[in-house]
């Protein structure tokens, strides 16, 4: 198949918010993202994409969009959004949108228009239903807790929301929804954005049927993921979408989908699919036994490794994958994956080497590149993130004590990915002159990009290196568009695979040793050394001896 432009590409996002702070008022905003720019293209990254910066109440951290072609006056102008595209254009960088159209703000003009009057054309831009006995519609439970349904001022009408009340969901049956979606998509393309992240995008397509769910929690409620046909009925949708928005002017796509099919998998982000890429999550739900998160268990490393390759082996060499270690979304991974013992260059390095060399294409999140831990809350009113208030509550229903529900909101908060980001050991971390929106990492003076470029062994440093060696022009063949196999998973804590090019003539082995411990394994093939996390590493006759968390990538004779 050809190649696409964007495929030879790294991705990183930025939360907006978080990420620098211009003018003193504690939340980050565009100057602040221009001012970093050459920070990011030295680091390797060529598509940035940025998380809402739309007007916004906030109540979901501006994924509830109260105007789809205005910027929020927090985050500064239009003006400050356009000299953004053109500095990235100047450095041969591109501009990734976030958009979020399965729901818009309880603000948005169009959902005050069907409050108004839910009989004329803007009540049908949203689903409307009569309850049942004084009750809402149905028993689904909300995303952020809650019924999915909220009665309509001033009506005896519901209206549906898949995530907090002020999110009502747009009905994307209506072909005049659409439009405006497909019209608000091509305006922001024709402004030189060079593609967007779909926020929740297989949600837009709802059961009409509305019926009761299965009960999965006290009071009969049943988790609205469950009753979504996912990608079900979704394909006039999306394929509009493609056809009329993102084909035509080869926009780069990325699509937060869960729950897809393997048989459907190309169907979506094939050569022909609905997106360009797709998110790979299904290791970030390794941990998951339940729909509330002190129902997480423990970090099982061998089931880690094995949804990796699975996920691999489903996408094949026809589906590029977007793989990710963290996001907006997910608690830090040097978090997640690593025990807090076991923090150190070595495990974070290890990690990215993991991540950054599978098939597909990078995706890095602000701050992983100098090894950002989770932050510590004190108190469940220290956290901002709706999410996490409604999982400390359910928590504390289900019998927890308060103390263990706010140590499992401070293993599995969003708000830990939200702290702003630490770019020096001085006042607020550099961030901000003011007030930080958001408290920052207590870790800051250990932890910050300042302090990481000083040290003989810098992280971002590694990262730089990984990202260069992707792009290798010697080793795109394989590691961009090579096949993957996995190795030596008789190992209880390797993580390891070979990288083989399109045309079989250049194998790369890269070897993880995912413990503290020395690993030793049998490796009888000559080879080279492209990349070592320790600089060094012991062969002896026909062994390979990794220290603890060594990372190695090897050039192997075919």
């Amino acid at each position: 198949m050809g190649h696409a432009w964007w495929q030879e590409k790294i991705a990183y996002q930025i939360y907006p918010k978080s990420f620098c702070d211009s003018n003193g008022d504690g939340i980050g905003d565009l100057p602040g993202i221009c001012s970093k720019l050459d920070y990011l293209k030295d680091l390797g990254v060529d598509l940035l994409w940025v998380s809402p910066v739309y007007p916004s109440p906030m109540v979901d951290q501006g994924y509830d969009i109260a105007d789809y072609r205005a910027i929020a006056p927090c985050f500064g102008t239009m003006g400050d959004l356009e000299r953004l595209i053109q500095e990235l254009k100047e450095r041969d960088m591109h501009l990734i949108m976030d958009l979020v159209v399965n729901h818009c703000s309880s603000q948005h003009p169009w959902f005050q228009e069907a409050v108004r009057n839910p009989e004329g054309k803007y009540g049908k831009y949203f689903y409307l239903k009569e309850g049942k006995d004084g009750q809402p519609p149905n028993n689904w439970r909300a995303e952020f807790g809650g019924s999915c349904w909220e009665r309509l001022p001033g009506s005896s009408l519901y209206y549906f929301h898949t995530f907090a009340k002020e999110q009502p969901d747009l009905n994307w049956e209506n072909p005049e929804v659409r439009q405006e979606i497909c019209d608000m998509v091509n305006w922001w393309l024709d402004k030189g954005v060079s593609g967007f992240r779909l926020d929740a995008i297989v949600n837009i397509k709802k059961d009409l049927r509305f019926l009761d769910g299965p009960p999965d929690a006290p009071g009969g409620t049943c988790d609205v993921s469950k009753m979504l046909p996912q990608d079900a009925g979704i394909a006039p949708f999306l394929n509009q979408l493609k056809q009329v928005c993102f084909a035509p002017r080869d926009a780069f796509t990325v699509g937060e989908v869960c729950g897809v099919r393997q048989d459907r998998l190309r169907e979506f982000g094939g050569p022909e699919g609905y997106f360009s890429t797709l998110f790979d999550f299904d290791h970030c739900m390794t941990t998951y036994a339940g729909p509330f998160w002190h129902q997480r268990k423990p970090f099982d490393f061998k089931l880690w490794r094995g949804t990796v390759f699975q996920s691999q082996k489903n996408a094949g060499t026809e589906v590029f994958l977007s793989n990710i270690l963290e996001n907006h979304d997910q608690p830090r991974c040097a978090s997640t994956y690593l025990l807090e013992t076991d923090y150190s260059f070595y495990s974070v390095t290890a990690l990215a080497t993991v991540s950054l060399l599978l098939r597909g294409i990078p995706f890095l999140y602000q701050g992983q590149e100098i090894g950002m831990r989770n932050s510590r809350f004190a108190r469940i009113e220290d956290f901002d993130d709706l999410s996490t208030r409604d999982q400390y509550q359910a928590a504390v229903k289900a019998g927890l004590t308060p103390e263990q529900a706010l140590a499992s909101c401070n293993r599995t908060s969003r708000d830990n990915a939200r702290t702003p980001m630490p770019w020096s050991g001085g006042e607020n971390a550099g961030f901000t002159s003011g007030t930080p929106w958001l408290p920052v990492n207590p870790d800051y003076q250990e932890i910050n990009v300042e302090a990481d470029a000083m040290r003989p062994q810098s992280v971002r440093g590694y990262y730089k290196k990984l990202l260069a060696l992707r792009k290798d022009p010697a080793w795109m063949d394989v590691l961009i568009y090579g096949a993957l196999q996995p190795a030596f998973q008789e190992a209880d804590r390797l993580f390891a695979y070979y990288r083989t090019s399109e045309t079989g003539g250049k194998r790369i082995l890269v070897l993880c040793n995912f413990c503290p411990e020395e690993t030793v394994i049998s490796f009888a093939q000559p080879f080279g050394v492209l990349l070592d996390n320790y600089g060094s590493f012991e062969r002896q006759n026909e062994q390979i001896r990794l220290k603890g968390y060594q990372a190695v990538v090897l050039r192997c004779n075919v």
